[in-house]
């Protein structure tokens, strides 16, 4: 018999079509919590992204489940130590994402450099702000890069060739690592006082939740930018709200959120110095593709054929 494959989150359909090959696919991209936990107890594997939440209870009922794939890079949304526990394999894509977040990082350095989401809106209400958008270039700039792992790197590459000078704070890495990215290590004091735009890329680990405090955004430059396309865990966004407010740095540039979809409500929507996106660092049909067919690949190295 063919094994059997639920995808519970919107995968492209290059991983469907592999998937198809040597499994019976099924896909239900809007399932909810409960209707999850009544069905996945058919399934050999389970494909998620971020939105679909694997507890433990969702574990416990997949009781023919013999990997969970993610088609991403985190995996703050598994249960992963129960999914060992009870000897099933789970798989990402930790390679698959990595030029899609770190432009997107680079991005929201240049809407900010260039005040480009302002200008974008007051044309589209009439106005010629011409004299209004005084920018600065990122050439000759610092970026201060926290984490330097895959995305990191990747960013860091993607500046120098910008004419950028890069410094980097990463405890597990060696400064030859960072020199080969272009980058010098510094101690995060150094960094948090001396860039101009600082991206960070550190998991979400409750070690790291609220890494970036008000109490370091309070060493940062007033002109300084911060850039956040990790993970919402990291930053105390009250801490980020004060800093802002009282000018500390002059400007963030988010995509993901302590809590996701971010309220319209909050105060961060209300500040004209910060550029918000809705956590789609991972969203380009490029990365997708990637991340779909790593994922798919391993469960059918896992299920065999």
């Amino acid at each position: 018999m063919r094994p059997k494959i639920l995808f519970a989150d919107k995968t492209h359909e290059t991983a469907l079509k592999l998937a198809q090959e040597f499994a019976d696919v099924d896909k239900d991209f809007e399932i909810t919590a409960e209707d999850l936990m009544k069905r996945v107890k058919d399934y050999d594997a389970l494909v998620v992204r971020s939105r679909t939440k694997v507890t433990r209870e969702v574990i416990d009922a997949g009781e023919k489940l013999k990997v969970i794939g993610r088609v991403g890079v985190g995996l703050d949304n598994i249960d992963t130590e129960y999914a060992k526990e009870k000897n099933i394999v789970v798989i990402n894509a930790p390679t698959s994402l990595t030029v899609s977040v770190a432009e997107l990082a680079l991005g929201l350095m240049f809407c900010l450099a260039r005040h480009l989401h302002h200008a974008d809106r007051t044309m589209r209400e009439g106005k010629w702000l011409k004299k209004d958008y005084y920018g600065i270039e990122l050439y000759g700039k610092t970026i201060g890069v926290i984490g330097f792992g895959r995305i990191g790197r990747e960013l860091a590459v993607k500046c120098n060739g910008l004419g950028m000078e890069i410094i980097s704070y990463d405890p597990f890495l060696t400064a030859e690592d960072m020199r080969e990215a272009y980058a010098k290590e510094v101690s995060l004091e150094e960094l948090l006082y001396n860039s101009d735009f600082v991206s960070i890329h550190i998991p979400a680990t409750e070690e790291n939740k609220n890494f970036m405090d008000y109490k370091k955004f309070a060493m940062m430059k007033p002109t300084a930018y911060f850039i956040n396309t990790s993970r919402g865990l990291v930053v105390d966004e009250e801490g980020l709200v004060k800093a802002l407010k009282e000018d500390k740095i002059a400007g963030a540039g988010l995509d993901v959120y302590n809590e996701e979809p971010l309220s319209p409500t909050h105060e961060l929507c209300n500040m004209e110095n910060v550029m918000l996106t809705p956590h789609i660092g991972a969203g380009t049909q490029d990365a997708q593709i990637i991340a779909g067919k790593i994922v798919v690949e391993g469960i059918e190295k896992v299920l065999g054929r």
